[in-house]
């Protein structure tokens, strides 16, 4: 199964015992502050059709379990970097129980090819080592191509979020995280959680240092940007 194409090894994926199956996005940032959004609003509210000058913004970053359809939320005030969405992986791990951790022998992650995580970030790679070898599992990165990242399963729960709060003024944190807690998927609610965590942008790897991530990772000879292997140095 090591080499199968990405959609057949996702479907070896989920008849195999012990591999969570996770997908995960970033949305686009979501503008605080007396705006209709789609054009319209509910109620007889007064709102501006254009979102010009809004100075609070928040990054929406999704995680979601496949065979759960348990939908996990981050919303960060700062920028959507490598390190905010692997930030967001690790909170989702610390947030299972100890039995539900060790019930996993292996986490299939599918992303799109985006700048902040793809297949030749280093950064991003280099978390999600230092990650992998934190929680002594090993994790699989299955990336969808140029214009298919619609087929993300995640990027359907956006869809929802859109259409729930469509209509609403999001004059505020609270009410931004007050209608997205009250979205459903597949009849859950999603936990949903804030970060104002300062991340800095543009960061880089020495050249010894991205040496020494790309000899951690197991790359599909056929594929080596989109399904990427990384084993733990220790077991559990």
């Amino acid at each position: 199964m090591r080499f199968l194409p990405i959609s057949k090894k996702d479907q070896a994926s989920q008849a195999t015992p012990g591999v969570k199956r996770l997908s995960m996005d970033c949305k686009a940032t979501v503008k605080l502050g007396a705006f209709s959004r789609d054009g319209k609003t509910r109620g007889d509210y007064k709102a501006s059709d254009h979102d010009f000058g809004s100075t609070e913004h928040y990054v929406p970053c999704g995680l979601l379990e496949e065979d759960t359809a348990q939908l996990y939320v981050t919303f960060g005030s700062s920028a959507k970097t490598s390190d905010f969405i692997v930030d967001t992986l690790t909170a989702w791990w610390q947030g299972l129980s100890a039995k539900a951790q060790g019930a996993i022998d292996r986490v299939q992650l599918k992303m799109d090819n985006g700048p902040e995580s793809s297949g030749v970030r280093t950064q991003f790679l280099q978390r999600m080592v230092h990650l992998v070898d934190t929680i002594g599992k090993p994790i699989q990165l299955l990336y969808y191509p140029p214009y298919h990242s619609k087929y993300n399963p995640i990027e359907r729960c956006w869809g929802i979020l859109e259409l729930h709060w469509n209509g609403t003024q999001l004059h505020d944190v609270d009410t931004m995280l007050k209608w997205a807690h009250s979205m459903t998927w597949k009849g859950i609610t999603p936990v949903v959680a804030l970060s104002r965590k300062v991340y800095a942008t543009g960061v880089t790897l020495s050249k010894t240092a991205r040496h020494a991530v790309e000899a951690r990772l197991e790359r599909n000879p056929l594929l080596l940007k989109w399904d990427i292997l990384i084993h733990p140095t220790r077991a559990t």
